[in-house]
């Protein structure tokens, strides 16, 4: 996956602790690993931002050991139904964790991580071109993986180094986390170039975190819409972070408001602005908004990355070809990965998507074919026979009373989720509601909670909403 020979004498990894590691160190400790487990086979990865995980993953990714990654706090009821349905052959995971497995032998240790020997008595076949196992953003916990492949893991490392134009001077920090999609697509991208990653668990609500990148001259910060959101309210515009030059955002749409906000503030303070566009199933990222097209075109996620196609498809699967019409937008490209694994036996599975992936979200192209996203095609309600739009509402609120929200519902009857310290602007949210969509105020309930449930990444689970739903 990649040559770390390249750059034996290259910083690799610094991280909050005080490790430090060059790519030859790298190299030999990730080799460690992989020559503990001696062959092709599937291994648990329980991982934090750490370097025991990153020297792990990539160890197996180089000798074609297939990791799956999760997050080291999964549940461990949710945990246990996985390593029953997938039977990995090894599990690496943090030391902390050791206590939870005693019925599997330690085979060996290294930076706070250890490898388990499991002992189960059936191991599932795995698919020749079968190179890594990840969670997708809705589905954290259930036995669904998205399969990705070596050539989809590569060429869209490749792509993604291309248009942020990355080389080993960068240092990017790892604030999102590395089982996410997103997260482990900056350490891939990075790894590729030579570069060095801040590795840190702190999050940008410590003051740790802001400690550690300013001293080691983070060049990089990553972040999905809540984070900026966060980093709005935090008032960065204001931080003193001369070393920093990109920021960079995916993960779900950032509303206009607070895009146009920071593509001003990077061009005012010589920064690259790049919002983009992707998905697990597309292995990471499948769309990028240039810097320098961050403000005239805020809003919009973009262009396809290097090697990608864009196009949109009305219900009736023929190609939208005028700009401003509403259409499923479909990704073709050589990062589109394998399919599902829902079980064991799926593992053997090969391609099942040729290349094409359906994204489900609905899009318009303007004049100039940059892509604008206007909602999931799942996230429309029919409301007294009018067809509304979710996550536009989510964003005219969001927008209008600077407070975080989330709408969902069933026909008839649309509901927006509120935190309690914003309870006293319930009223005025649903007649705000009902103002903009032209429905009658009968048909919307706002419900506070203490907190509105989000997944590893930042994404709210509006599964979880449902439960709030009346019958």
């Amino acid at each position: 996956m990649w040559n770390f020979n390249n750059f034996k004498n290259n910083a690799a990894i610094i991280d909050d602790c005080g490790v430090v590691l060059n790519y030859a160190q790298l190299k030999d400790e990730s080799e460690k690993i992989a020559a503990e487990i001696k062959r092709r086979c599937l291994i648990f990865i329980l991982c934090g931002n750490e370097t025991g995980a990153i020297l792990g993953y990539a160890g197996c990714m180089n000798a074609r050991t297939v990791p799956a990654l999760l997050n080291k706090h999964l549940d461990n009821d949710l945990l246990n139904n996985l390593l029953d349905a997938y039977k990995p052959a090894y599990i690496w995971l943090p030391e902390s964790l050791l206590n939870n497995f005693k019925n599997f032998e330690l085979v060996y240790k290294a930076y706070n991580y250890c490898l388990l020997k499991t002992n189960y008595d059936k191991e599932f076949e795995l698919y020749e071109e079968l190179g890594l196992l990840l969670t997708t953003s809705g589905s954290t916990g259930s036995p669904k993986f998205v399969r990705q492949s070596y050539l989809n893991i590569l060429d869209n490392a490749q792509a993604i180094a291309n248009y942020l134009e990355l080389n080993e001077l960068e240092r990017p920090v790892t604030d999102l986390p590395m089982n996410y999609t997103y997260g482990l697509s900056v350490i891939n991208s990075h790894l590729l170039v030579g570069a060095c990653l801040l590795v840190t668990e702190k999050s940008l609500m410590q003051r740790e975190f802001w400690s550690f990148i300013k001293e080691n001259k983070a060049s990089s910060i990553s972040g999905v819409p809540y984070t900026y959101e966060m980093l709005d309210k935090m008032r960065f515009s204001r931080m003193q972070l001369p070393d920093l030059k990109t920021m960079t955002q995916a993960g779900g749409k950032l509303t206009p408001e607070l895009h146009k906000k920071f593509a001003e503030f990077a061009l005012n303070n010589n920064k690259k602005f790049i919002v983009m566009y992707g998905a697990c199933e597309a292995t990471a990222r499948m769309g990028y908004l240039p810097a320098e097209k961050s403000l005239e075109k805020y809003g919009s996620m973009g262009i396809a990355i290097p090697g990608g196609k864009f196009y949109l498809v009305d219900e009736n699967l023929n190609r939208i070809n005028q700009p401003f019409v509403t259409g499923e937008l479909i990704y073709e490209g050589k990062n589109v990965t394998l399919g599902y694994a829902e079980s064991g036996e799926d593992l053997i599975k090969g391609d099942e998507r040729h290349g094409v992936l359906e994204t489900g979200d609905m899009a318009q192209f303007d004049a100039d074919n940059y892509y604008f996203i206007v909602g999931r095609k799942k996230r429309f309600l029919k409301m007294f026979g009018n067809r509304i739009n979710l996550d536009e509402l989510d964003r005219l609120i969001k927008a209008e009373f600077e407070i975080e929200c989330a709408c969902g519902g069933v026909d008839d009857k649309l509901y927006i989720f509120i935190l309690k310290l914003d309870e006293d602007k319930a009223s005025l949210i649903r007649e705000f509601a009902a103002n903009k969509t032209k429905i009658n105020l009968s048909g919307f309930k706002v419900i506070a909670l203490d907190e509105i449930p989000k997944n590893d990444s930042g994404k709210i689970l509006f599964k979880e909403l449902a439960k709030y739903y009346e019958a």
